[in-house]
């Protein structure tokens, strides 16, 4: 019997695969006949524009071309929007891919990643790949302001002549707490040149507090500042699986190198731009998320519940020992949330923010299991 996992690169060797959460496919065709309540996400449940919708339906009859290798067109209608040039910009198989090849491309063995305690699973497998060491930041107290959040001082403190990457969300998934704008120009500040800071903005659109602004004002300033985007969240374009990242053009160009060819279908290209165009209906669906989010947070304080301030659509709440009971009592009614025991908070679930009576059926069936 051949030993596949010796004959793995040592940063492999004992990696766990991403952690999707449920088999969703298996509980649709399980409700079948019923409703399932799909809270475990963090998708759209507005759907996307109009216009990226038809915009995918145009591509239908060109499946047999392959996609502009390039992504000329989006790269251009971003660049427009941000008001950056197209060489400060490289796309992705969603921002998943790109957090990935960053590790791949500037980390590695006998070098550093640093990340904050509760931040995005994948930065930890970006660094595990690359055979790069992880070092993780403790994270803000539950009594803070912003509970669980990144706590920058200690994240600059972990930063070493080692460290190649640091990884920091904003807003951060699964907390949903954000950084405020002069703590983050003053943690750039810290962090010598050498290090890349990643900063992802998965969830960029949503964020509305005044003291929330996005890195992308500080890259004139800071060369190895880069921010992640996705298509997934606010443009719920998750099934096309479309991200891009806006670094200085040099570290594009570097990162061009690892970058699968081809790897941004042409459904998404088409979609991904018509939406970018659709402010309207983006503007819509953001006020729904907030009216929403704004209510269910009341509703679920009013239970009882510790609810984490949150700037984006989904709310980490603690249901204390009883976590993994409740979460299952309520998967028995057909309503997914999302376990948080794999980021080391078992006392935590993580709700995505649905519309009103996805809301509705999730605050009845938490009440039927009092």
């Amino acid at each position: 019997m051949i030993d596949f996992e010796s004959l793995a690169n040592p940063g492999i060797r004992g990696l766990r695969a991403y952690d999707p959460g449920h088999d969703l496919v298996a509980l649709r065709r399980a409700h079948a006949d019923g409703v399932l309540v799909e809270l475990g996400s963090n998708e759209n449940p507005y759907g996307p524009s109009p216009a990226a919708k038809q915009a995918v339906l145009e591509t239908l009859n060109q499946l047999y071309r392959y996609p502009d290798p390039l992504g000329g067109d989006l790269k251009r209608a971003l660049a427009s929007k941000l008001g950056i040039e197209t060489s400060q910009i490289i796309l992705g198989n969603g921002s998943h891919e790109l957090l990935m090849q960053f590790a791949q491309t500037f980390a590695g063995p006998g070098r550093e990643v640093v990340a904050s305690q509760f931040g995005f699973a994948v930065y930890a497998l970006a660094a595990q790949a690359a055979g790069a060491e992880l070092r993780l930041a403790p994270a803000h107290s539950r009594e803070h302001a912003m509970p669980r959040g990144h706590d920058l001082d200690a994240i600059a403190a972990m930063v070493s002549p080692d460290t190649a990457i640091v990884y920091l969300a904003n807003p951060n998934n699964p907390t949903g707490t954000w950084l405020g704008a002069g703590a983050f120009a003053a943690f750039m500040a810290r962090v010598p040149e050498s290090v890349i800071v990643v900063v992802d903005e998965a969830y960029a659109e949503f964020a509305d507090a005044p003291d929330y602004a996005s890195a992308l004002t500080l890259q004139s300033e800071y060369p190895n500042l880069v921010v992640t985007r996705t298509f997934s969240k606010a443009h719920a374009l998750a099934g096309l699986r479309i991200g891009y990242a806006v670094a200085h053009p040099d570290c594009i160009a570097v990162l061009e190198r690892v970058r699968e060819s081809f790897n941004v279908n042409m459904a998404g290209l088409a979609a991904a731009e018509a939406s970018l165009a659709d402010d309207t209906h983006l503007r819509w669906s953001l006020a729904r998320n907030a009216e929403q989010c704004a209510a269910l947070a009341d509703a679920l304080h009013g239970r009882g519940h510790f609810v984490h301030p949150s700037l984006t659509n989904f709310l980490l709440v603690e249901f204390g020992a009883e976590a993994s009971q409740v979460e299952a009592g309520l998967l028995r009614q057909g309503v997914v949330l999302r376990p948080m025991a794999g980021y080391g908070l078992p006392e935590c679930l993580r709700i995505t923010v649905g519309d009103a009576n996805e809301n509705r059926r999730l605050l009845a069936a938490l009440d039927a299991l009092r």
